[in-house]
């Protein structure tokens, strides 16, 4: 299996395993306080956060691919995640659920149609720094994974 293959099928998979657990929680769990310090995040701030950072994210990886330009110097994840919370703030956990099931089907279709060569393309990630696409993309996994396990504590 290509590497490409590889990294869109882990993407599917964990994609289908968050939709899955997201699905699966109660009306009340959806308020439960995640993070706390600065602004408070319950459950649903987490999932809107993985909807709007994963779409702004492959766009910025699509103009990685074609442009090589990436995040600029300035750019501020904390800003552009509380504009985003603000943005989403009116949709149910319903809503946001199929937002995510749409947004990853979408990352899984941009990934399985790069090429090889395609995933050593550098660019400016917000959060990595310099890095190539195929860095990038694995963040996408990695980072909804640290969320997950923050969410996980929580429901204990």
């Amino acid at each position: 299996m290509s590497e490409i293959n590889e990294l869109a099928e882990k993407l599917k998979t964990e994609g289908e395993r968050m939709a899955q657990f997201f699905s699966e929680l109660t009306d009340d769990q959806w308020n439960d306080e995640v993070y706390t310090e600065g602004t408070t995040w319950s459950i649903r701030n987490v999932l809107a956060h993985f909807v709007t950072s994963e779409r702004g994210l492959v766009k910025l990886f699509e103009r990685i691919r074609t442009t090589g330009e990436g995040a600029s110097e300035d750019f501020s994840i904390d800003r552009y995640n509380a504009a985003q919370q603000e943005r989403t703030k009116n949709l149910t956990p319903a809503e946001l659920l199929e937002q995510y099931k749409q947004v990853r089907a979408e990352a899984v279709k941009w990934v399985a149609g790069l090429k090889e060569e395609e995933l050593e393309i550098k660019g400016r990630h917000p959060f990595l720094g310099e890095t190539v696409i195929r860095e990038m993309i694995k963040m996408l996994y990695i980072h909804n994974q640290l969320h997950y396990r923050d969410v996980k504590r929580v429901l204990r």
